[in-house]
């Protein structure tokens, strides 16, 4: 049982470990070079009002500037266009260095006396991803920078009256989050430029504090869309290589038709046509674009009012740039021009194009079926309809082969994916006669029933052309992890919040402890999770269940965040989608494997720490080896709570989850030590028999309730104590690593603040302080003369449904679960 449970669980972490692979590295290879300074980069720092820098100590101003034009700016006396770049998640200030040079040199070659101020801020480099609580004052500090920038210019004749703010992942979210300050002017704004921002929703939920955030900044945009049309901003998403931040999510809710909101994905930036990972998307250039490899320049705000040449006869329809000092026109003439900008066309394509209806398999296929299709060329352009292809788990490869009667210098082709609800389309070009592998992917799905994505082949005269598509089940793993991957983290803690229950369960049953591996490896339980949760699902569609659910004053169900553009501003909830609920008994298999290897991973872990500080360790043969006395508990429960209300609570948590370790390190060495006495016990009896050994000697030392100190029974019973708390040591390792952001920006300010203001893990510190100590001293023996024991073990079913319901978007909810299911044990050792 123990080998097939191996082989299930090592296949389920081999599938997982093929969506990482292919979530990680699955796209084409890297066809941006970086930017280069052309002189030594400066930062300097802009002095601050002392009521703004004692307010944020940790935060600051700075100018960019290099060589000649750093001189120039010491004084601070500036006549350009103010530019503020935000940084991100763990950003930098100094990220700004590529579209402070960048744009420094386009003012060189541009006529007149117009050039850009490049100012950064300094945030610390704070985990605003994965901790919330910073959000508001970053937003509060931005509003301060805004104002200090624009007093710089007030000996000017006419001063700016707004800045370009510049956003890079968190960034963006926290430049739109300005508009949610009850005094901030809207006019000191008018253009925002986002690059990989989440602004849909967040990726990790692990705090309160960043849910309310993103709430209040979605109201505040969707509620007000009228009054904040005039205020352009720009979305940009960085394509498949940013594995960090979907595309999908980059999408701004907006109302349909609004002019000034545009949000696309850098695959479909004109002369730019490939994908950039998280950090280049805003090292590459100025405002958006890269340096291609092949050396050309397609930085987005070129004047290519002409039409620049791509592949002749092939033209980029762009936008003409009439007024370059007009920086907020720039972006609105180019939303005007319905998405023009960003196709390809060819000239002569309107007349002579040629379409094919392809049926693509579905994905639950797996590859088993494929189409395939064959075009014969006279110089048109082709346009495969993929049919089916709407769903962002769906993932295809498109392989496209190509051959020509004649053997000659022939123009390249070019193969475009079309999608034509969302600003999505990626290009590829090649040679011919050519094999060409496509990635077949969506970052949104298709919001209604418009035709699905399309292939369009721009083909040479005289050739012909190969199309095979088939479904990929690498891809369409990584497909899965990229748009559910948060899920995984859900069911693993399902799966041990079960093992654990399954522990409680044998004691009552047995008084026995059963092996944590096998314990762990039924907490696979499907039928048991995820079809109650289907049938909640199904029983929600209908009114009167709705009715009755909010009168009852319960929170709404977690669903997946939206995967189709512009939906935040149609409706605050969304439904859920059905292919989520279809593929939840796969993301549990995911789930239970991790928590599988985990604990795995954690009993080999301390083994090796204990034969580490056996040597440092008296032996020990009793079951007690670990505990503390009531007084001591009651003295260190006190100071790991004082400890968390006056520094940080994750620091707390985690100095009892080490009190617990060393528990179970001491189980494991009583264990070995036992093991080892008992082994060397019939050599010891031989010995005796021929008179140089007493044999009783090994066994008249009596424990208080009589058992032999050296007895299998002894053995058994450590043995019993060691697989209980090696399941709790799991369950207790997820509440730590939730809270592990926290403590990590706690470590960071402490020269700034020694106390961690807000703190997500006060609400629950003390319950869990108190849970954590109690259950140092749990034993087999006390929980199964326990009269609470039966009402226990019911439970963690009940909280595993729960889980799975609640804590999909609100990660930091696991804990809270956690807890509702431990607190029960504890009292059991307690009474």
């Amino acid at each position: 049982m123990k080998l097939a449970a191996m082989a299930f669980y090592g296949l389920a972490a081999g599938l997982l470990a093929v969506g990482l692979r292919e979530l990680l590295t699955g796209f084409e290879e890297n066809r941006c070079s970086m930017t280069y300074m052309f002189e030594y980069p400066e930062y300097r720092r802009v002095a601050l009002p002392r009521r703004v820098a004692r307010l944020y100590p940790a935060y600051g101003l700075y100018l960019y500037g290099e060589g000649v034009y750093a001189q120039e700016t010491r004084a601070l006396k500036l006549t350009g266009a103010p530019v503020l770049f935000l940084p991100g998640n763990a950003g930098s200030y100094k990220q700004a260095r590529s579209l402070g040079s960048v744009a420094l040199r386009k003012a060189e070659t541009m006529e007149g006396d117009l050039h850009f101020n490049v100012f950064t801020v300094d945030f610390n480099e704070e985990l605003v991803a994965l901790y919330g609580g910073s959000l508001l004052r970053q937003t509060h500090f931005l509003h301060e920078s805004i104002k200090a920038i624009l007093r710089l210019y007030k000996h000017l004749k006419t001063p700016p009256q707004s800045v370009v703010l510049v956003g890079h992942s968190m960034g963006g979210v926290v430049a739109r989050a300005l508009f949610t300050l009850p005094r901030f002017n809207t006019n000191l704004v008018s253009l925002i430029i986002t690059q990989a921002s989440p602004h849909l929703a967040p990726v990790l939920a692990l705090d309160p504090y960043l849910l309310d955030f993103y709430s209040a900044v979605r109201q505040k945009w969707v509620n007000q869309a009228n009054k904040l049309r005039n205020v352009t901003v720009l979305s940009v998403g960085g394509g498949y290589r940013d594995y960090q931040v979907r595309s999908g999510l980059t999408s701004l809710p907006c109302p349909p038709g609004d002019p000034n909101k545009l949000s696309l994905v850098v695959t479909a930036v004109p002369r730019t046509w490939v994908s950039t990972d998280h950090l280049s998307i805003e090292m590459t250039s100025w405002v958006y674009g890269c340096l291609q490899k092949n050396g050309s320049s397609c930085v987005f705000a070129a004047d290519l009012s002409k039409g620049t040449e791509l592949l002749p006869p092939y033209k980029v329809l762009t936008l003409r740039l009439s007024d370059l000092s007009s920086f907020t026109h720039l972006f609105v003439s180019a939303s005007n021009l319905n998405g023009q900008q960003f196709t390809v066309e060819c000239e002569w394509q309107r007349e002579e194009s040629q379409t094919l209806s392809v049926a693509v398999p579905h994905v639950l296929s797996f590859g088993l079926t494929s189409s395939d299709v064959t075009v014969n060329s006279s110089g048109l352009l082709h346009t495969i309809e993929l049919q089916h292809f709407h769903q962002v788990y769906q993932a295809f490869r498109i392989n496209v082969a190509s051959q020509c009667k004649v053997q000659k210098d022939r123009l390249p082709s070019v193969y475009r994916i079309k999608v034509p609800w969302f600003r999505e389309d990626s290009l590829t070009t090649v040679s011919v006669p050519s094999v060409t592998e496509i990635s077949g992917m969506l970052h949104t799905s298709r919001p209604d029933n418009t035709s699905g994505a399309l292939l369009q082949l721009h083909t040479a005269p005289n050739c012909q052309y190969k199309v095979s598509i088939r479904t990929s089940l690498p891809r369409v793993l990584g497909q899965i992890l990229r748009f559910c991957g948060h899920m995984v983290p859900v069911y693993t803690a399902v799966t041990l919040l079960l093992a654990c229950g399954g522990q409680v369960s044998s004691i009552l049953k047995s008084r026995r402890a059963a092996d944590m591996s096998q314990m762990v490896g039924k907490g696979l339980q499907p039928h048991k999770v995820n079809l109650p949760l289907y049938i909640l699902h199904i029983a929600l569609s209908c009114s009167c269940f709705q009715e009755v659910w909010s009168m009852l004053f319960l929170p709404s169900v977690d669903t997946l965040p939206p995967t189709f553009p512009d939906v935040a501003f149609h409706e605050e909830e969304t439904p859920g989608e059905e292919w989520a609920h279809l593929l939840s008994p796969l993301l549990y298999i995911f789930g239970a494997a991790v928590a599988y290897w985990g604990s795995t991973l954690l009993r080999l872990v301390i083994r090796l720490i204990s034969l580490v500080l056996a040597p440092l360790h008296r032996p020990s043969v009793s079951r007690d080896c670990g505990t503390l006395r009531p007084r001591t508990q009651l003295l260190i429960t006190l100071c790991l709570t004082v400890m968390g209300g006056t520094s940080c609570g994750a620091l707390s948590m985690f100095a009892s989850f080490l009190f617990h370790l060393y528990r179970v390190l001491r189980l494991q060495m009583t264990e070995r030590y036992l093991k080892h006495m008992l082994n060397l016990a019939p050599r010891k009896h031989k010995e005796a028999e021929n008179g140089t050994i007493d044999p009783e000697c090994l066994s008249r030392s009596k424990e208080s309730s009589g058992t032999p100190l050296l007895s299998e029974c002894a053995l058994q019973e450590v043995r019993d104590d060691l697989q209980l708390h090696l399941c709790l040591s799991a369950l207790f390792t997820l509440p730590v690593m939730l809270s592990g952001p926290s403590l990590i920006h706690w470590i960071r300010n402490l020269r700034y603040s020694t106390q961690l203001n807000p703190d997500p893990c006060w609400p629950y510190i003390v319950p869990l302080i108190f849970v954590y100590m109690l259950l140092i001293n749990c034993n087999t023996l006390k929980l199964s003369n326990s009269k609470l024991l039966p009402l226990t073990s019911c439970l963690p079913l009940p909280l595993a449904i729960i889980m799975v319901t609640f804590s999909p978007l609100h990660l930091y909810r696991i804990t809270y679960f956690l807890l509702a299911s431990l607190i029960p044990l504890a009292l059991c050792c307690l009474l």
